[in-house]
């Protein structure tokens, strides 16, 4: 669907079970994500179906597997998510602990804000991350977007910091 210098994006599939499920169990992504509640093989399949693929066929777009391009090896997610309770799109990323600080989620993250505003017409994306998460921080302030305002997002009960492409409050 959309290729980096270093990576291939893609829609994530139920075959994608085993890495979503590895992805979603490793430390830093329950502490700064939130527990998903993967605790099997069939537990992934379900939220795969129930989010990612929905979310494709709501909205025409949703999180996607990044891959090390002509490896297919998976090393994160990214993508746009639509939470009801936000007016627009925001922008997500996961990557395995083993691949942190190789510039890949920028990469991809890049990548995803030229589609959204080419392909997908978007024009203001939002991002969100707890005010723990430094190197997420960084990567949004490095995508440009700004910070608007501390915000709850259900169903993690915690405060957010929530940034926006655009200058006036998301």
């Amino acid at each position: 669907m959309i290729d980096t210098p270093r990576l291939s994006l893609r829609e994530i599939s139920t075959a994608d079970d085993e890495f979503i499920f590895i992805l979603m169990n490793e430390p830093a992504y329950i502490q700064y994500i939130g527990d998903r509640g993967i605790r099997t093989l069939e537990n992934s399949r379900s939220y795969i179906l129930e989010k990612f693929i929905a979310s494709y066929a709501k909205f025409g777009y949703g999180l996607y597997l990044v891959e090390l391009k002509g490896k297919q090896i998976p090393v994160g997610i990214c993508g746009f998510v639509r939470r009801d309770m936000l007016e627009h799109p925001d922008i997500g990323f996961a990557f395995l602990r083993e691949y942190w600080s190789r510039g890949l989620a920028y990469e991809a993250a890049s990548a995803m804000l030229e589609y959204g505003r080419g392909p997908l017409g978007l024009k203001v994306v939002l991002g969100i991350t707890p005010p723990g998460n430094q190197a997420s921080i960084r990567l949004l302030k490095k995508l440009g977007l700004r910070y608007q305002r501390t915000i709850r997002v259900p169903p993690v009960d915690r405060d957010s910091m929530l940034f926006s492409t655009e200058g006036e409050k998301g």
